[in-house]
């Protein structure tokens, strides 16, 4: 399928390694080129000239953290005006629900809400002036179905579920479609983490965490990023212009719900 988005220009954050990188090169693969970010250097210039040679689209980096206003203004000077906006951000740190101060969630609002509809502040304007743009969120299935340990992402993550679900009903007449994309476990450092964290509270070892994590997915297994970085792709392109504010699983059935 032609997803009709080749020339287009995208930012896409967080995309070093992991389900951002992966929507980066599932991107590129269609001919749309590239702003990329992370706050690592070496990581996220190795993804970068791995796209370029790989794809041939010329790609922009831009080492920052987009949770500070200074990393989000270097960013949005080398964006310029993107057709397509992938926000992504690292989950906050597990714990219990007691373990949190006013600090934690703060730090929590800054990476995985605030930060998000900043970027979306600035660069939906200019879509809308054109009438064509793209904005895909990446959040997590917790949205759905809260993660007791992650408190701090089923907090900030919802809220910008519920942002998004006014805007984008607000600017989809003007050729601008937001939806998010809810990751299960994928095959990420971050599911490594995770898997870790099991091992250190419980014991045992890591590869028996990741079997009996894997044995609560109906798929079987961990998602993996080529197949996140295709359905990012496909609410990028002109085929999604009837997805509004849509939340789209991609859990291989972990959430056991109708809707």
């Amino acid at each position: 399928m032609d997803l009709g988005i080749s020339g287009k220009r995208a930012l896409v954050c967080a995309s070093s390694k992991g389900l951002g990188l992966g929507c980066a090169q599932a991107l590129a693969r269609e001919g749309v080129s590239l702003v990329m970010n992370a706050r690592s250097e070496g990581p996220l210039l190795a993804a970068a000239q791995n796209i370029r040679a790989q794809t041939g689209v010329d790609v922009v980096t831009v080492v920052a953290d987009v949770t500070t206003e200074d990393g989000r203004a270097r960013v949005l000077d080398a964006a310029g005006d993107v057709d397509i906006l992938v926000t992504n951000a690292g989950g906050p740190p597990p714990g219990l629900w007691s373990d949190w101060d006013r600090d934690d969630f703060i730090a929590a609002f800054d990476a995985n809400l605030l930060a998000p509809i900043a970027l979306m502040q600035a660069l939906i304007p200019a879509m809308a002036d054109r009438g064509w743009g793209r904005v895909v969120n990446i959040t997590s299935f917790s949205v759905k179905a809260p993660i007791p340990v992650l408190g701090l992402s089923n907090t900030a993550r919802t809220g910008l579920t519920g942002f998004v679900a006014g805007t984008a009903r607000q600017v989809a007449g003007q050729g601008v479609i937001i939806n998010n994309l809810l990751p299960g476990i994928h095959d990420t450092d971050r599911a490594a983490a995770l898997d870790k964290g099991v091992v250190e509270a419980h014991g045992g070892s890591v590869d028996e965490a990741r079997a009996a994590r894997a044995a609560t997915i109906p798929a079987g297994r961990y998602g993996t990023t080529e197949e996140f970085g295709a359905t990012c792709a496909f609410l990028c392109s002109q085929h999604a212009g009837f997805m509004v504010g849509q939340n789209v699983l991609l859990d291989g059935g972990a959430v056991n719900a109708t809707f």
